[in-house]
């Protein structure tokens, strides 16, 4: 008998005992065809990279063609919307970056139910954002950042990667706890965020933790400290912002795998213990600490429930800074 008849017979066998076998037979099939990844932003950001990285394994795991499309626009609901509309099949993937959990706060009419048409895989990475301001900028800690915003109210500038994007929100988050108003520069993207940055125009910043190592080390930036609770393994000496100053301080850029939500449940584990193989691999490991990133790897439950406590944050944030999205 060949496995695939075996399989069949197996199939069989399984519906007759019961009809939940049935899924699972179908589930055994998958995939069954070229696999898509969408990541909603240009090439050469964090989320392109994973993307590409995933593809590439996922090729060599199922002997599928694995492309990625880039679906560009308005903070990633663009690529977004596309998964949304996608056949339920687990064979077109949406990889997301932590701005994502912002955009049913930003966007009144998006033209998707973010909650609803799009369904959680798993978390694949995350990584701190460093609070740098330029060396011309008389402070060398959070405490001192703080205080000379309380003296000069609206006379500081933050830069950001665009409108509800992390740096925004670490920002405005930032500017909540601390009870001072640093005022919001917007940029179309980190890359011209951080020329304005390197050249003193708009002196505070938070940026990628991997950007920001080169630029700390020569002098052309001061860190005051990192964005998650804790310190960060690639920089470990560099400080948190909660133990810096500002206690309670939490923002996390992660990254996530979503697919359409009415996929079955069956093809979503299947995919997501794929992913989590994937990300396992220490070459992989190594490859992402080379980002900045930390791998995660999450059931589709955690990643569901983490989702919901993200998307609520950010609307907190939102809410109390007044953003206005498009």
């Amino acid at each position: 008998m060949h496995s695939h008849h075996k399989r069949l017979a197996i199939c069989t066998l399984a519906l007759a005992a019961t009809v939940a076998g049935m899924p699972e037979c179908m589930a055994q099939n998958y995939p069954n065809g070229p696999l898509r990844i969408v990541s909603p932003y240009p090439p050469g950001g964090g989320t392109d990279i994973l993307a590409r990285t995933l593809g590439q394994k996922l090729n060599e795991r199922f002997n599928q063609p694995a492309v990625v499309e880039n679906r560009s626009g308005a903070n990633g609901t663009v690529g977004a919307a596309f998964v949304a509309k996608s056949a339920p099949d687990g064979h077109t993937m949406l990889v997301v970056p932590a701005g994502y959990a912002a955009n049913p706060s930003l966007y009144k009419n998006l033209p998707f139910d973010q909650a609803r048409e799009l369904a959680a895989v798993s978390l694949i990475a995350s990584g701190p954002l460093v609070l740098v301001v330029h060396p011309s900028l008389p402070v060398k800690s959070v405490k001192e950042l703080i205080a000379l915003a309380k003296a000069q109210p609206g006379a500081l500038n933050i830069g950001s990667a665009g409108n509800g994007s992390l740096p925004h929100l670490s920002a405005e988050l930032f500017n909540t706890m601390a009870g001072i108003k640093i005022v919001h520069i917007p940029f179309k993207g980190s890359g011209a965020a951080v020329i304005d940055v390197l050249s003193g125009q708009v002196p505070i910043y938070f940026m990628n933790v991997l950007q920001s190592l080169p630029m700390i080390k020569s002098g052309k930036l001061r860190p005051l400290g990192v964005s998650s609770p804790q310190r960060s393994a690639i920089a470990p000496d560099l400080p948190s912002i909660a133990e810096a100053g500002l206690k309670g301080f939490d923002m996390t850029n992660w990254y996530g795998l979503l697919v359409q939500g009415a996929t079955p449940r069956d093809t979503i584990n299947k995919l997501q213990q794929e992913v989590t193989r994937i990300l396992n691999l220490p070459e992989l490991k190594e490859r992402l600490a080379g980002e900045g990133m930390t791998v995660v790897g999450s059931t589709a439950e955690q990643f569901v429930e983490f989702l919901a406590r993200e998307t609520a944050k950010f609307n907190r944030i939102i809410q109390t800074a007044g953003i206005k999205g498009g």
